[in-house]
């Protein structure tokens, strides 16, 4: 019995074979479990969008008004590379707990915006107000999900966000990336099957995404509140505001799956917190 401890000790210290890492969810887990289970109260549900149309050009018909004007050029399908956060490590927060990635995503996303700082302060007195915004319809296993995440961004002054969910990876790229546009706002994508969280605040598409529906995402510049970790799952994390090309996104960005229960509007559908507000100012 001493001896395993002292060997589990040395393992968590030295981080062999990602034992902290696994250390700090039963930690959590742990921690949940004292508190009970979380309540059963209206959250902000998930919705599952749909693909938005091809473009359609509307020209002023035979006896319009203002029929008489020249009809309205087509767009022009052009590459676009679009990034609210030109200033990434400022707002960057790692998450202060292996198990933070919640907190540390909606953090980064408020200073974006303006809305905080990003001190290990403030991301713990966000975490200890989780109480207010948590629900078993959010997350089974209770703290963080994606509709506390919404809750909180509101709650300091970033309200509209939506709980969004997509049958197809680039449905969601596209849609976040015209929110993105649109708002001058961040997007939150739920990675590793909805274990982690990644603060999207710019993108690379072969058209723009708010004219064209079928515009193809090929990237996104991502804040990870993982670096600069190495996980034993996922591997090493990228300092702030790196591009993600299409096949990181593939290999992180994956349909949500948990093992605490079953979610019917996000099983097997890639998640997203997608603004739908102008930012504040």
């Amino acid at each position: 019995g001493a001896l395993a401890a002292a060997l589990l000790a040395v393992a968590v210290t030295t981080d062999a074979f990602g034992a902290a890492e696994k250390w700090d969810h039963l930690l959590a887990r742990v921690d949940r479990f004292v508190a009970g289970p979380p309540p059963d109260r209206a959250t902000v549900d998930t919705v599952v969008a749909t693909p938005p149309p091809s473009l359609i050009v509307q020209t002023p018909g035979p006896g319009a008004s203002g029929s008489h004007r020249s009809p309205s050029p087509t767009p022009k399908r052009v590459p676009v590379d679009v990034n609210i956060d030109l200033q990434p490590a400022k707002h960057f927060a790692s998450e202060e707990r292996d198990t933070w990635c919640a907190p540390a995503g909606v953090q980064m996303t408020l200073a974006v915006l303006g809305l905080a700082d990003t001190s290990a302060a403030f991301q713990e007195r966000l975490d200890h107000r989780i109480g207010e915004w948590e629900s078993t319809r959010d997350s089974k296993n209770g703290d963080w999900g994606p509709g506390a995440m919404a809750l909180a961004l509101a709650a300091y002054g970033a309200p509209g966000y939506e709980v969004r969910a997509y049958d197809s990876r680039p449905d969601a790229l596209r849609d976040a990336a015209a929110a993105i546009a649109t708002t001058r706002s961040p997007a939150i994508l739920l990675a590793w099957r909805g274990a982690h969280t990644w603060v999207m605040t710019g993108y690379r598409a072969n058209a723009d995404p708010t004219l064209f529906g079928d515009a193809k995402v090929t990237g996104a510049y991502i804040l990870d509140p993982w670096y600069p970790r190495i996980s034993s799952i996922w591997g090493a994390s990228d300092p702030p505001g790196t591009f993600q090309d299409a096949s990181e996104m593939i290999r992180n960005y994956l349909p949500w799956q948990r093992p605490e229960g079953l979610y019917p509007n996000r099983d097997g559908r890639f998640i997203a917190v997608i603004p739908t507000q102008p930012a504040p100012g």
